[in-house]
């Protein structure tokens, strides 16, 4: 079982308090997401599949001291997450972007492997171009 990295609880945007039912969980290979009170959901995003982070600090949560991180991904149930209103932003941010990046080396993953659209060829052999009627 990967160590834990980080933990925290999603806030109010006003006053910053953690009166939510949404817990973020950070590990060394993964980023766990549970909520709810009386139907729970946990969401699991392998931190490899993450391509893209973007901060956003909005004035209202700056005077909280409050961010959210807006992560695309590759993965097909989730291909946007956002760690919403959470403490020291910034910094969790920098974590999970080395974990992102360690974690994409000793998997072998590339971002290129994911940089494509649906239906595109993806070994290049123009497959979808040639005609498959044999006459």
């Amino acid at each position: 079982m990967a160590n834990q990295v980080w933990r925290a609880r999603k806030r109010l945007k006003f006053f910053g308090l953690p009166w939510t039912f949404t817990v973020y969980t950070l590990n060394e290979d993964k980023l766990l997401i549970d909520s709810g009170f009386f139907n729970r959901k946990q969401e699991e995003i392998r931190l490899y599949r993450i391509l893209d982070m973007t901060l956003d600090r909005s004035f209202g949560q700056r005077i909280f001291g409050l961010g959210s991180i807006i992560c695309n991904t590759s993965d097909q149930t989730t291909p946007v997450l956002e760690i919403k209103n959470v403490k020291k932003s910034k910094e969790v941010k920098e974590i999970l972007s080395d974990l992102v990046e360690k974690e994409r080396v000793s998997k072998r993953v590339s971002a290129r492997e994911y940089m494509h659209e649906h239906g595109d060829d993806f070994d290049n052999d123009l497959d979808e171009d040639i005609d498959h009627d044999l006459h």
